[in-house]
């Protein structure tokens, strides 16, 4: 499977693209040209051969100050798939064996989840839990499971009405192994798609609470925060 996908020239691309990435999440700190923190003389200047994207209201360089925010911003979106998953995704699948007081609860508040608007539970569980990074994941994280809840349990009734599963429920297998040998492989395409796409939808939505001051509070770098900081100055 991996060396068809590397005859694909997309594919190519997107594991380039996916490297530039990782590697910008570890070494964007080390890669920055000057201190992301010290200001200068030469504030609001533009790309020049100095300061390629230009400098800040306080001379900062606008490069180094985004390259030292990506690992906080990327780690953090990483994080946030990764909650989502845990939260949607086993519970989606178990959904189709635990039986029916578990299906309608798992239902029941995972529609909940959906019908709840973003930046008030977002605003209110802050408010809460504290004003952290890791409080601003576990919300974001908890708003985005019922996607991945969605996608496995598609994925799981489809496969579970298939006859070899049938088979293995009649021959006395257990669920955990029926689950683990027959449904997991399966869904685990579907659920990849979705968990690629949940990063790029958890990068944006990270970065808009930490640009509406939920999450983090400076001088921590995040690319919400840069934008924030440099909002009154985009003229």
């Amino acid at each position: 499977m991996i060396r068809t996908l590397l005859r694909l020239m997309s594919a190519r691309v997107a594991l380039a693209l996916l490297a530039i990435i990782a590697l910008v999440a570890v070494l964007g700190p080390v890669l920055a040209p000057y201190d992301p923190l010290k200001g200068g003389d030469r504030t609001l200047a533009g790309p020049s051969a100095k300061h390629w994207l230009g400098t800040d209201y306080i001379g900062r360089d606008v490069l180094s100050r985004i390259l030292a925010g990506a690992p906080l911003s990327i780690v953090s979106t990483l994080e946030v798939a990764g909650i989502a998953l845990a939260l949607g995704a086993i519970p989606g699948i178990l959904s189709v064996y635990l039986g029916s007081v578990f299906e309608w609860l798992s239902l029941r508040v995972v529609d909940t989840f959906i019908a709840l608007p973003f930046l008030v539970f977002a605003v209110a569980m802050t408010a809460l839990l504290g004003n952290g990074i890791t409080q601003a994941m576990i919300v974001v994280g908890m708003l985005l499971a019922p996607v991945f809840y969605r996608v496995s349990r598609a994925s799981t009734m489809s496969v579970a009405r298939s006859q070899y599963v049938e088979a293995a429920a009649i021959a006395g297998a257990s669920t955990a192994w029926i689950v683990r040998s027959h449904v997991w492989s399966k869904v685990l395409p579907s659920i990849a798609v979705t968990l690629a796409n949940t990063l790029g939808i958890g990068l944006v939505v990270i970065s808009s609470l930490t640009f509406l001051g939920i999450g983090i509070q400076p001088p921590p770098l995040t690319w919400g925060g840069i934008l924030a900081s440099d909002l009154g100055y985009l003229a």
